[in-house]
């Protein structure tokens, strides 16, 4: 068992669910997991079979699919290019310095084989979608999320102790009062 499961819930002192890390709902801080084992191998798979691509297109392509509320990073992109390349599924060409894949006689019998798999693939991003983006989140609200991970994103390798624990904190203190609701005035009572 690895060291994160092993680490209990942290609960607040008033009851109330911490906005912190919690086993086996988040990954290394990173949100939620949005592919199943094997779904992203076998979507972007399908995605080359349909038109040869880059790894850029790839990305594009699949944060067009979550309507922008979901963008998967090249760290995660190019590794299952890699794996798809060294199990022959697909093969890379690198023209003017960037790789152009295409699929293998062999990829296209193994969509084949799992035809069903990629329908559910399919289903489970509309699934997704939908909960990434929440379907009565104000355009707003959605750009002022856009706005945070932004922020987030700028401050790469510049993360004190102090200043992970001020962030922490803002985000925490941000999202109990979401949860919290909107602030009604304690009722006065009538003077005498």
């Amino acid at each position: 068992m690895n060291e994160h499961h092993q680490r209990p819930h942290r609960e607040q002192a008033d009851g109330q669910e911490a906005f912190e890390r919690r086993p086996n709902r988040e990954r290394g801080g990173r949100g939620p997991r949005v592919f199943a084992p094997g779904d992203l191998k076998l979507l972007l798979l399908a995605l080359i079979a349909e038109q040869p691509c880059h790894g850029y297109d790839l990305i594009r392509q699949i944060e067009g699919m979550f309507d922008g509320a979901y963008s998967p990073s090249p760290g995660v992109i190019y590794p299952t290019l890699t794996f798809l390349e060294e199990s022959e599924m697909i093969e890379g060409d690198a023209q003017g310095g960037k790789k152009r894949y295409r699929v293998t006689e062999a990829g296209r019998r193994s969509l084949e084989q799992q035809a069903t798999a990629l329908d559910g693939v399919r289903m489970r991003i509309e699934v997704s979608k939908r909960s990434l983006r929440g379907h009565d989140r104000p355009e707003q609200i959605h750009e002022a999320v856009h706005n945070l991970r932004h922020a987030l994103q700028m401050h790469h390798g510049r993360w004190s102790p102090e200043e992970i624990l001020r962030v922490r904190d803002l985000l925490n203190n941000t999202a109990k009062a979401i949860v919290d609701g909107p602030v009604h005035p304690a009722a006065q009572e009538p003077s005498e």
